[in-house]
């Protein structure tokens, strides 16, 4: 059984995201936390010692996000009626960021599923401020759906990589969990440097060959490149399901939430993006 955060804000891309995420897991037997986290926009003196309800006093925030969060419930269930899902509504005063850590460690989540983008989000960023918030703090896997994108079968899975990361099980569990034998390939995609790999990087890739025995994968060694290059041109030759990647320190993903503006890095992603947590071994 997975368990699974869905943060939303009652947004049409927040509802979208919750969408893919039933259609995806239809046959995996899952435990949805619909999860919305609220700060007032003007701080009265009981949020600033606790949220109302911890002092007893009415917290009309945390009723109208329930509210919100059980029409959610209702009609997820009414579209995607999935005897192997449940869904629990979850609102708290908290960022979203932390509310979510806080989630996740208290019911031993597995991955969080969310839209790149809110309901002001701009369509010339490739992720919104709340979703780089979420991946800089998760320790777990996010999954983050562009707007408006249908779920269809993983078939092309996309995995770039330096071969700098000595990987653990544990690291590729969640790829591995949706990247199904018989209907997922999983594309281990390297850009090469003329110096070639270091000892440590083929001991690292061996690893990661082993650890993902039982799974079809391939592996494509592309020549010097910038990584944003390689991505845009590997989809352009296949048609790529899903893009994953690690996140690290100085790993490209600290650029990409550097460099928001697709202009000015030239990745468009249309495509879900999964972001796994490197546990350090």
């Amino acid at each position: 059984m997975m368990r699974i955060v869905l943060p939303t804000d009652f947004s049409g891309n927040a509802f979208n995201a919750i969408a893919y995420a039933a259609r995806l897991l239809e046959d995996t037997t899952c435990v949805f936390y619909l999860l919305h986290a609220y700060t007032p926009p003007i701080y009265r003196v009981d949020y600033t010692l606790g949220s109302p309800g911890e002092l007893g006093l009415p917290d009309n925030y945390k009723y109208s996000a329930e509210a919100e969060l059980e029409k959610t419930r209702k009609r997820i269930k009414a579209e995607f009626d999935i005897p192997k899902h449940e869904y629990v509504v979850h609102a708290a005063f908290n960022t979203l960021e932390d509310e979510i850590n806080t989630v996740v460690n208290n019911e031993n989540i597995d991955l969080v599923i969310m839209g790149t983008q809110g309901a002001t989000g701009a369509k010339e960023i490739l992720f919104g401020s709340h979703t780089v918030h979420v991946v800089n703090k998760a320790i777990v896997p996010v999954m983050a759906i562009p707007s408006n994108l249908k779920s269809i079968p993983l078939r092309n899975i996309l995995f770039p990589t330096d071969y700098e990361i000595d990987f653990s099980k544990r690291d590729l569990e969640c790829l591995l969990e949706l990247s199904k034998p018989g209907e997922s390939i999983v594309h281990i995609m390297h850009v090469s440097t003329p110096e070639g790999l270091t000892p440590q990087q083929k001991k690292n890739k061996s690893k990661l060959e082993k650890l993902m025995q039982g799974q079809p994968c391939q592996f494509h060694d592309l020549p010097d490149q910038e990584l944003v290059e390689a991505i845009n041109a590997f989809q352009q030759e296949m048609p790529v399901d899903l893009l994953v990647m690690v996140k690290n320190k100085h790993s490209f993903l600290e650029r990409l939430f550097v460099e928001p503006v697709i202009r000015n890095i030239g990745l468009h992603c249309k495509v879900p993006f999964l972001v796994l947590p490197h546990t350090a071994n």
